[in-house]
């Protein structure tokens, strides 16, 4: 059994799909209603700066905005587990286990891949940025980012690389349908980011890109390892690498940009779009040997037969 079809291992009524998906997401969707029919005139940077001048920190406040993805993932862990009774590795992968190599290889490109290029754009111009290192804070800062940011990275991609797509594909009975929708709304959940109320909504190319990245990934490697390895080091030098006044991880990372407002160019956009993530997904191609990629990306997915698997409890 493929990736996708580890769903047909569970109970998959509706009412159980829209209960998960309405518990697990609530949170998000208010905040997209909020924002989207309620917060007319309302800057989401500047409410921040005033919500970061009554904490104790910048770590607490991460920490803060961090913690309640814990307990939303594991609130999606139940309902996998005892509603739907299906294992939690059926939403891992296809494989007989994790395999944490993967997951490593995939975190350690993406983290020289960034370190690489953020050398390049400091050394082309290093007034772009300016060293604030506070030791203390930033060893803080690190650990706050190793617990908190593999549960938060955990929940998005659980819940649209893992349940979602899955879900989706067992009811269309495709493959590119679930991909498309599950990267369109990974973008729009990251809409409400101050990132999109200064630099427009051009920068939900990105959100919508990274979404489609994520999920070619695990459709073409038949799992979740590589979006979890990338996921986690994307996230965590965002956190620990540069920091603005207008990004949503407002942190004590070692570098501040000097930028008063974030860029609008075009090509800071579509560079990472066109251009890296290709070449990520070549490198991935290659070593792990993809092969079928029209039939991955676009074939059907159908029910196996039953004697193929059981659903846990029966």
């Amino acid at each position: 059994m493929n990736y996708l079809q580890q769903a047909y291992k569970g109970e998959n009524e509706p009412w159980k799909v829209i209960l998960t998906v309405l518990v697990v997401s609530g949170l998000f969707i208010f905040n997209l209603i909020f924002l989207f029919f309620f917060a007319d005139g309302f800057d989401v940077i500047e409410e921040q700066k005033k919500l970061l001048e009554l904490v104790p920190s910048r770590n607490f406040w991460l920490a803060f905005n961090l913690l309640p993805f814990a307990f939303l993932l594991l609130f999606l862990f139940l309902f996998v587990k005892f509603l739907h009774k299906r294992s939690l590795m059926s939403l891992t992968t296809a494989r007989d286990k994790i395999d944490w190599k993967r997951v490593f290889f995939s975190f350690s490109l993406i983290t020289v891949i960034t370190i690489g290029l953020f050398m390049v754009s400091y050394f082309s111009d290093p007034s772009s940025v300016t060293f604030q290192l506070d030791p203390l804070k930033f060893t803080i800062l690190v650990v706050v980012s190793l617990l908190l940011f593999p549960l938060q990275i955990g929940l998005e991609e659980y819940l649209f690389r893992g349940y979602l797509m899955q879900q989706l594909a067992i009811v269309v009975k495709n493959r590119w349908f679930p991909l498309i929708v599950t990267s369109v709304m990974f973008g729009v959940l990251h809409s409400g980011n101050p990132e999109v109320d200064e630099m427009g909504p051009i920068v939900m190319i990105f959100y919508i890109g990274t979404g489609l990245l994520l999920g070619i990934m695990t459709l073409m490697d038949d799992g979740l390892e590589l979006a979890l390895g990338f996921h986690f080091g994307n996230n965590l030098m965002a956190s620990l690498l540069v920091t603005s006044d207008w990004s949503a991880l407002q942190t004590d990372a070692l570098f501040k940009s000097t930028a008063t407002e974030a860029s609008t160019h075009i090509s800071e956009i579509l560079i990472p779009i066109l251009i890296v993530y290709p070449i990520i997904l070549l490198i991935m191609a290659k070593k792990y040997k993809w092969k079928h990629w029209k039939a991955n990306l676009f074939g059907r997915v159908e029910e196996p037969p039953k004697e193929d698997y059981k659903i846990i409890g029966e």
